[in-house]
């Protein structure tokens, strides 16, 4: 007999009763989705997280009292393997940044549609970090300069391969996907993203695919 997969449990943090109401009938409406937790703030989030141990947090960003950076910061901590997929009304590149910088696997308006969500969700469990086209977008637009949250390395150069594989996980790529269209084994695929992350100062992909973006270390989206 064929065991069934098990549903992926989902903690909701946001102060919105409407919004946390609308994710819980959407979430239960899907199969292979369970809606674990409810928080309203980052506190409870935090306490949530550690009492219910999910698989993903969907996590707003402002919060009375403890916002969801501030959260985050503590589950990377506590919790580093625990992903989180940023959930906000608020679309503003610097708030990506800093999200993506402190190690969400996603970022995610309000208004996205189904699909978007549960893809974020998915990947975010199985450890990638999928964008939206659009966010990817503006988030590569624009590299900014004199950020007050990256310390620019003077002299910063990264391989043909290093960028191309960069490029790749920008996209969502998985390890094995990467692997197989550069012809290289999975294991050559994570020394390189280990060098990656040694001269960004990062240990995440979100976080790398963020300071690339800032620094223009990734290719332009086409017109």
């Amino acid at each position: 007999m064929i065991e069934e997969e098990k549903p992926i449990r989902v903690l909701i943090a946001d102060d919105h009763l409407i919004i946390r109401e609308g994710m819980r009938l959407i979430l239960e409406a899907e199969n292979g989705f369970e809606l674990i937790g409810e928080a309203c703030n980052g506190e409870e989030a935090i306490h949530l997280a550690n009492e219910l141990h999910p698989d993903v947090v969907l996590m707003d960003l402002r919060m009375p009292g403890m916002g969801g950076l501030q959260a985050m910061e503590y589950l990377r901590r506590d919790q580093p393997d625990l992903p989180v997929v940023i959930l906000t009304t608020y679309n503003e590149d610097d708030l990506m940044k800093q999200g993506l910088r402190a190690g969400a696997r996603g970022y995610l308006l309000k208004d996205t549609d189904r699909t978007s969500l549960f893809n974020a969700l998915r990947a975010a469990v199985r450890g990638e970090t999928l964008l939206q086209p659009e966010i990817l977008s503006r988030l590569l637009a624009e590299p900014e300069r004199g950020s007050p949250h990256v310390s620019t390395r003077r002299g910063l150069q990264l391989t043909d391969r290093e960028s191309a594989i960069l490029a790749a996980i920008a996209q969502g790529e998985r390890t094995k996907e990467i692997a197989l269209h550069l012809g290289i084994t999975e294991r050559t695929v994570k020394a390189h993203l280990a060098s990656i992350y040694n001269k960004l100062g990062v240990d995440s992909r979100a976080a790398a695919v963020a300071v690339a973006a800032q620094q223009g270390l990734l290719p332009q989206p086409p017109d």
